[in-house]
């Protein structure tokens, strides 16, 4: 294939797709484990001479079944087809999940969903795979039904997050342990096992300005940004602006207690900007890509702006030194008055 494809349903694939070998899952986040089972996926289907096509679902299934208790998703849409599409598959099919589709037998979901629209030589999934009505199917049913259909089912063992101590098992790299590390601002444990940072993705709104006021802009991202936004707390970071200009960033998650603040916000104050660029420079209605590198404090409330203005002086050259020794950021340009 030329160039990787994503089809929105069965109608949207093409009929002289031809052979593929497939995997499925919801994908949330795209982790290391589900960069595992592309890389498995990809290599097995460059050996047969077919396409690589990864099925997802949107919306997640939670959100179907339990939506009063579903996860908050890692990433959203966009971002998970991008990061499949980055991990090397040729195409990628999004079935719209409803409680219809909920409702085939597994024999039925593989007849329709698998042999009848992607002609399959070969499945590629975890060992721990759950599908068709009240998840009844799982690996050893995938199996038994690629002897009735005539595909192959390749087993992918779970990518561990480190290699276990004498006696222990490794700990499963998997979508609910990085919400976990997030759920505590634990940044960078998460990004070992996303193998990358783990990014909120939004519009930049206009807030309260009370960052400028005090010497320290902030974009601020919009209630509807996308991807889990992680504990409370002060973030060295980097913002990708929508010309693909990227920055060093001190990141603030919180509802700013100082200010008696009730609505919990992501802000970014962008470090580094060139001199000349410091007036013109305006995010506002761009849509932001933030990443955490790491967490450098959690969210305090402080007796005045003066003591607060003192330790946003401390989090920039904190965040600075963060960043320096991860990526090489350039010296601190403390931007003040915007």
């Amino acid at each position: 294939m030329d160039a990787v494809r994503i089809y929105y349903g069965l109608d949207d694939v093409p009929s002289d797709l031809g052979p593929t070998v497939l995997t499925i899952g919801n994908f949330d986040g795209v982790h290391r484990g589900h960069q595992h089972v592309m890389a498995q996926l990809t290599e097995t289907a460059r050996r047969r001479g077919a396409a690589a096509v990864a099925l997802t679902f949107d919306p997640h299934p939670a959100l179907v079944h339990r939506p009063e208790s579903a996860p908050e998703l890692l990433t959203g849409l966009g971002e998970k087809l991008a990061r499949l599409q980055s991990s090397g598959v040729d195409a990628t099919l999004v079935l719209n999940y409803t409680t219809e589709l909920a409702g085939h037998t597994a024999e039925d979901f593989v007849r329709r969903y698998f042999v009848e629209a992607l002609s399959p030589v070969a499945v590629v999934i975890g060992r721990d795979v759950r599908f068709g009505r009240n998840n009844q199917g799982d690996f050893s049913t995938m199996v038994e039904l690629g002897e009735v259909f005539g595909f192959d089912v390749i087993g992918v063992d779970d990518f561990p997050v480190d290699s276990p101590t004498e006696g222990e098992s490794a700990a499963r790299c998997s979508s609910t342990a990085i919400r976990e590390a997030l759920q505590e601002g634990d940044v960078a444990s998460a990004a070992g096992m996303l193998g990358r940072a783990h990014a909120v993705v939004g519009e930049v709104v206009h807030g309260e300005a009370r960052g400028r006021e005090l010497g320290f802009p902030t974009a601020n991202l919009s209630q509807e940004a996308e991807g889990m936004v992680p504990a409370d707390g002060v973030y060295a970071g980097w913002v990708t602006d929508a010309h693909h200009h990227r920055w060093p960033a001190a990141i603030s998650v919180g509802s700013n207690p100082t200010f008696d603040g009730l609505i919990r916000v992501v802000e970014a104050h962008v470090m580094d900007r060139p001199e000349e660029q410091v007036e013109e420079f305006d995010l506002y209605g761009q849509h932001l890509r933030v990443e955490f590198v790491d967490r450098l404090r959690g969210m305090v409330a402080y007796e005045g702006v003066d003591k607060l203005v003192e330790q946003m002086y401390k989090d920039v050259e904190a965040a600075h030194q963060v960043l320096t020794a991860s990526r090489g950021a350039g010296p601190v340009s403390a931007l003040r008055g915007k």
